[in-house]
């Protein structure tokens, strides 16, 4: 079955390229019942693999975000680990390669970028950390439920949308980022106030959404076999998203303080 996520097929195209099967692989591909492994001898993905892939890759994430936490390494180094991150985030994005090295590289960078400014963010409102982190929690688990439960269907059409929505965000980010060198406020979207806080609400719903994807894509890659090793490009897309909500969490919980 052909994955609605465009992430995916690229995974799949990938695969395809270097495990292509021989005649008789193909027809014993063709006897065999529907969702077999692709390769005879290769171990598929599972699950499982996606799990403990993913417990990993979010564990150094949170050793490393502990560490500048109790550091307090100051916002430069959080800046600049936060464009390394990024860098090796697009590049598996694009690439649609699946590395180990590269997702637990990934997720070091940005747990010292995530720990800085939690850190920060702690230092204003004294146990906001903490309800970020309980309220990513709660969304992820929402989001799993309404997936299982088939609630909402990931279809071509909700696919495109979401991916749009995840690119406007993007993009009104970079303009509030340009505007902002400008004037104090950029186009408001990152203040304080009603547009703040409707803005941080559209990013958390918009990462939920992604979130869907992320597991129609961990799905669609269970039942087409493909091999193990791309359960790590399933923990990395996983683990940026959690990422993206946990960050406009924090951020919708200090506008909602600061209000106060």
């Amino acid at each position: 079955m052909e994955s609605r996520n465009p992430a995916f097929r690229k995974m799949g195209e990938q695969a395809g390229r270097e495990y292509t099967p021989s005649p008789q692989q193909l027809q014993d591909m063709y006897n065999q019942p529907a969702y077999a492994p692709p390769v005879p001898g290769v171990r598929t993905m599972t699950v499982d693999d996606v799990v403990v892939k993913s417990f990993l890759s979010l564990g150094t994430l949170a050793l490393t975000g502990a560490a500048a936490w109790v550091l307090n390494l100051g916002m430069g180094v959080a800046l600049v680990s936060a464009l390394i991150g990024l860098g090796i985030g697009l590049y598996l994005s694009f690439s649609g390669k699946a590395s180990a090295a590269l997702t637990l590289t990934y997720a070091a960078f940005y747990g010292v970028a995530v720990g800085t400014i939690s850190h920060m963010f702690n230092d204003f409102y004294n146990g906001i950390v903490f309800q970020a982190v309980i309220g990513t929690a709660l969304a992820f688990g929402a989001m799993l439920a309404v997936y299982s439960l088939r609630i909402i269907r990931v279809t071509p059409k909700f696919t495109k949308f979401v991916l749009a929505a995840g690119l406007a965000m993007i993009g009104l980010m970079l303009v509030n980022l340009v505007a902002g060198m400008f004037n104090d406020t950029g186009i408001g979207i990152r203040e304080n106030g009603a547009l703040g806080i409707v803005f941080s609400v559209v990013a958390i719903l918009v990462g939920c959404f992604f979130l869907m994807l992320d597991f129609d894509m961990v799905e669609k890659g269970v039942q087409a076999g493909l091999p193990e090793k791309y359960s790590w490009a399933c923990a990395f897309a996983l683990t940026s998203t959690l990422v993206w909500i946990y960050l406009e969490v924090l951020r919708l919980l200090a506008i909602l303080n600061s209000s106060d």
